[in-house]
């Protein structure tokens, strides 16, 4: 593994913008070098499974961050039983690369960071709200999200005439 990894570095060298070794290779990528990092991994070294896809808002974070979010990936290999992490720094209203043409459960996963987070992700084949209805307002899972916020409710909710 450790070739491989190293062999990557080199190949994505412009893109990787930090890599680290902790309970797993950890890679921090800019989006451009995210869905080829990915392809790599899948295909030559078979990290078959996308177990998750969330986000890291940083707003008011102790240290500045230059990017508000983080975009982070968990892949995982059944062949060789490793995990490896990719990092993707946006800034707010950027969009991710997605990964649906190489994970068929990346769409969920992603629906549901645009749907907490509002990460909009590019090439997506049905970016709506996943968890959250329609006319639910804002994005809960952001730092700045107003807590005492009150939403609209369902249609069929405010309708109803025994509620």
């Amino acid at each position: 593994m450790e070739e491989f990894v190293e062999n990557l570095k080199s190949r994505f060298a412009e893109g990787i913008l930090l890599y680290q070794e902790r309970e797993m290779p950890v890679f921090v990528v800019t989006k451009g070098c995210y869905p080829l990092l990915v392809k790599a991994l899948l295909e030559e070294k078979s990290f078959q499974v996308l177990l998750d896809i969330t986000a890291v808002d940083y707003l008011r974070w102790p240290e500045p961050q230059p990017q508000r979010f983080e975009l982070v990936c968990h892949l995982f290999s059944l062949d060789y039983n490793k995990r490896v992490r990719i990092k993707v720094p946006l800034n707010q209203g950027e969009e991710a690369p997605s990964l649906t043409s190489l994970y068929g459960n990346a769409s969920w996963l992603e629906r549901e960071v645009y749907d907490m987070f509002g990460i909009p992700f590019h090439d997506h084949p049905d970016l709506r709200r996943i968890l959250l209805y329609d006319e639910f307002q804002g994005h809960p899972l952001l730092k700045d999200y107003p807590w005492k916020r009150e939403q609209p409710l369902y249609e069929e909710i405010k309708d109803d005439p025994n509620r």
